[in-house]
C-alpha cells in the first residue's frame, strides 16, 4: 500500500512528531511505502492566490476554481501544487495527521487543501461522493488534541466528535471519492501521563499496521439522493450529518 502523509504541525518536537515517527516506522515494518508532506518543514504557502497558475484562462479577475480546472486541463499549476496533485494521485491511502484546532484543521493544512483538492482533479464535472475523483483510495484523519472524549461524545460539552468533523469526513474527504476511516485520536495530550502518551504511539503504530482492515465509516451514495438533493421517502439516515 502506498500511504501519503499530511504532516501540519509547527514544532519538530511535538507529540505529533512522535506520532508521524511511529507510523513512518510501522508502515516500513510492514512493508508499506510512505512519503510524507510535513507543511511547516516545507515551508508550504497556504494562501490562494493568483500566482498559483503558469497560465491563465481569465487574466482579468481571479476565478480560482475555475482556474484550477483550466490549469488541470493545460498543465498550469504552479510547481508546488503540481507536487502535491503527484502525491495524491500516486497514494492509495492519504492520512491527514494535525492537532485539533478550533473543530478544525491549521490554517497551512486548510490551505493545502484549498490549492491541491483542485477543480478537475478532486471533482468536478458531476464528480462527487462516490464517483469523486479520488475513488478508490482510503482517508483517515489523525488528531491530537487537549479535550477530553467525554466532551465530545454525543452528549457531550463540545457535541460529538463525529458531527464536528463532518466537514472534513465527508465535506472533504468522502465528496471526492474516499472511502474514510473512522479518526485515530489522541486524547488531552498536555494533561495526560508519560505513560499513556507512550500507549497512544503503541496504539497507533498497530493502528497504521491494520489501516486495510478498518471498516469505513458510512456516507450515503448518490443512489440515496432525489434530484433534489434529499434522502429519498423510505432511506433513513445513517451518517452522523443526515438527520430529518
Amino acid at each position: 500500500m502506498k500511504v501519503f502523509i499530511v504532516f501540519a504541525h509547527h514544532e519538530p518536537r511535538s507529540f505529533g512528531a512522535a506520532l508521524l515517527k511511529a507510523s513512518l516506522d510501522a508502515l516500513d515494518a510492514t512493508g508499506h511505502e510512505a512519503i510524507v508532506s510535513d507543511l511547516h518543514a516545507m515551508g508550504f504557502n497556504p494562501i490562494a492566490t493568483a500566482a498559483d497558475f503558469k497560465q491563465r484562462r481569465f487574466p482579468d479577475a481571479l476565478q480560482y476554481d475555475r482556474e484550477q480546472k483550466y490549469a488541470c486541463e493545460h498543465g498550469a499549476f504552479a510547481d508546488d501544487i503540481q507536487a502535491e496533485i503527484d502525491k495524491l494521485r500516486w497514494c492509495d491511502f492519504l492520512l491527514l495527521q494535525f492537532p485539533l484546532w478550533w473543530f478544525s484543521v491549521p490554517a497551512i493544512l486548510k490551505g493545502w487543501i484549498d490549492r491541491v483538492f483542485a477543480n478537475g482533479v478532486v471533482y468536478g464535472k458531476g464528480r462527487r461522493m462516490d464517483d469523486g475523483g479520488l475513488k478508490g483510495r482510503k482517508a483517515m484523519l489523525t488528531i491530537t488534541t487537549g479535550c477530553y472524549p467525554e466532551m465530545v461524545a454525543p452528549d457531550g460539552l463540545l457535541g460529538d466528535l463525529n458531527v464536528n468533523l463532518w466537514h472534513l469526513n465527508s465535506g472533504t474527504l468522502a465528496y471526492t471519492g474516499f472511502k474514510v476511516l473512522p479518526p485515530f485520536v489522541a486524547w488531552s495530550i498536555h494533561y495526560t501521563t508519560h505513560e499513556q502518551r507512550t500507549r497512544y504511539l503503541e496504539q497507533y503504530a498497530l493502528h497504521v499496521q491494520r489501516l486495510e482492515q478498518i471498516e469505513p465509516l458510512f456516507f450515503h451514495p448518490l443512489s440515496d439522493f432525489e434530484p433534489n438533493w434529499r434522502l429519498r421517502p423510505g432511506i433513513q439516515p445513517r451518517a452522523a450529518g443526515q438527520r430529518r
